[in-house]
């Protein structure tokens, strides 16, 4: 079985070659953490964010969303916190010379821990076959409860010292656990310092007028400075909620692990006002409503799971990651948090506007308190495009790639062949991709032998080969091929739209939530 190194690897070079993500600017040798998304790449990522606006915006009648400019007035920021407390912890290596984030060394350090655990599973699971309990080995194992004390007692201690922001601790804690720079192996270190993330620029025609602005690090303050606008124009009542997407940036030291942590990325954030005292409630619904949704693509529950924040932002007073299993292992992929009225009481407090509800029920006006849901779009991208890329080993001895996309997510629905250059089939095809290309993205593929073409398509994740032939000439009818399981049958030309459409509408899909 192939090493997760290897498994990420192929999923880069997949999502290259099949058109879905490039370096940017490759041909200057491309600029580190910045990546542009290509033909197929695109499409994939406007689906997951329309499946994420439909679910969100569309079916919730007391969300609305809003698209706010990138650029701010600075003191949004300082209001935010972000001036002042928008910090990595780095860490050198004095002989490597690379900057590391010393959490991050300390999380992957215990990633390993987890690891052992999963070997020791597999190990069991082997040994017992079927009458494996899973749930009751990690409970009653004594070597994996071992493991799993000494990784959540370095993950406890870390998150008190990050909290206390006692980075010499943090130091001395990569010390013991004799953390090595994976590039060099040395364990020199110097001390851990605070780093501010934020791009700064100027705005103005000249250097002596210019003012100094950031680009903005998230989508949420755009939210959170409109409260008002979309509450009154919008005559929303409490609970409401603000949805965003869109672009943010952070100049991440240590950006890695190809898009999962970049310097220029997509967030879709949604902002829910509350009246204060209610958060407990709503958190664990939108906790539920959250995955409920991520489960709907059918990716696999085991794929997720809740981490608990030892380490809370001072403001808030609950915060949960929904993770996700990476190749590189379980990683964040949403954050949902209860912000309190943090956001709105410090933007009241540095504008000098009164930014409150009035709750007719209740006869009077406060500020409300905010639960957030925040999820990467890049990656999420990254979580189906990864979960999706499958070697299969055929009947026939030989293997194909398949990247078994949730069809709803799929860049083109179908792809359109005449078995042959010849006879009229172009025509036809030609003529059934005229008609299905209202509906959806439809791609036309006619170079090469039919089978491979099927694996071309596989590769390339289109749920269905839609082969026109010779009896097509006679009776109107086409083979559909189905990706995922390659089981093909016949039906009317006039039936295909349906068959499609029932597999990648996203009411099908979405009914799931």
């Amino acid at each position: 079985m192939a090493n997760k190194e290897d498994i990420f690897k192929r999923v880069i070079s997949h999502a290259k070659e099949y058109g879905y993500i490039f370096q940017s600017s490759e041909i200057y040798d491309g600029l580190s953490a910045v990546y542009d998304y290509g033909q197929n790449g695109v499409e994939l990522k406007n689906n997951i964010r329309e499946y994420w606006w439909r679910a969100m915006v569309q079916l919730n009648d007391n969300i609305v969303g809003i698209d706010a400019a990138i650029f701010m007035h600075p003191t949004t920021w300082k209001a935010s916190g972000h001036v002042d407390a928008f910090n990595d912890p780095l860490i050198d290596n004095k002989d490597s010379k690379k900057r590391y984030r010393a959490d991050v060394l300390v999380e992957d350090h215990v990633a390993k821990i987890e690891a052992k655990i999963d070997k020791e599973v597999t190990k069991a699971a082997k040994r017992f076959g079927d009458t494996f309990d899973k749930q009751q080995f990690l409970a009653t194992n004594t070597r994996v409860l071992g493991y799993r004390e000494k990784a959540d007692a370095i993950l406890k201690r870390l998150g008190k010292s990050l909290e206390k922001e006692d980075l010499a601790d943090v130091k001395a804690l990569i010390e013991e656990l004799e953390i090595a720079c994976p590039l060099s192996g040395s364990k020199n270190w110097t001390d851990v310092k605070q780093f501010n993330l934020m791009f700064g620029t100027k705005l103005g025609s000249t250097a002596e007028s210019a003012m100094d602005l950031y680009l903005r690090p998230e989508t949420a303050q755009g939210i959170f400075v409109n409260f008002l606008n979309v509450q009154k124009t919008g005559r929303m009542k409490i609970p409401f909620g603000i949805a965003q997407t869109g672009k943010a940036f952070r100049n991440e030291i240590v950006a890695r692990q190809f898009i999962f942590r970049m310097r220029e990325f997509e967030q879709m954030e949604m902002q829910y006002f509350i009246k204060p005292g209610t958060q407990k409630e709503w958190y664990e619904a939108w906790k539920e409503k959250r995955m409920k949704w991520h489960l709907s693509l059918g990716m696999g529950e085991e794929n997720y799971r809740f981490h608990d924040h030892e380490k809370l932002a001072h403001y808030a007073d609950a915060a949960a990651d929904i993770e996700f299993k990476f190749p590189f292992g379980f990683k964040e992929l949403e954050g949902i948090h209860s912000r309190t009225d943090f956001d709105l009481a410090n933007h009241e407090k540095y504008s000098s506007k009164k930014l409150q509800y009035f709750d007719p029920e209740e006869n009077k006006s406060y500020v409300p308190y905010v639960l957030e849901t925040s999820i990467g779009l890049d990656r999420m991208f990254l979580a189906v495009f990864s979960n999706a890329l499958q070697e299969e080993e055929l009947e026939n001895n030989t293997t194909r790639t398949v990247l078994k996309l949730p069809a709803v997510l799929a860049p083109n629905k179908a792809a359109v062949l005449p078995l042959v250059k010849k006879d009229g089939l172009p025509e036809i095809a030609q003529k059934i991709v005229d008609d299905l290309k209202w509906h959806f993205n439809v791609a036309y593929d006619e170079k090469d032998a039919v089978g491979r073409r099927y694996r071309r398509q596989d590769a390339v994740g289109t749920p269905f080969c839609i082969t026109v032939d010779h009896q097509t000439v006679e009776d109107d009818t086409v083979t559909i091929r189905h990706r995922d399981t390659m089981q093909q049958e016949r039906v009317a030309i006039s039936e295909v739209k349906g068959v499609i459409e029932k597999a990648v509408a996203m009411k099908e899909w979405l009914k799931g939530i």
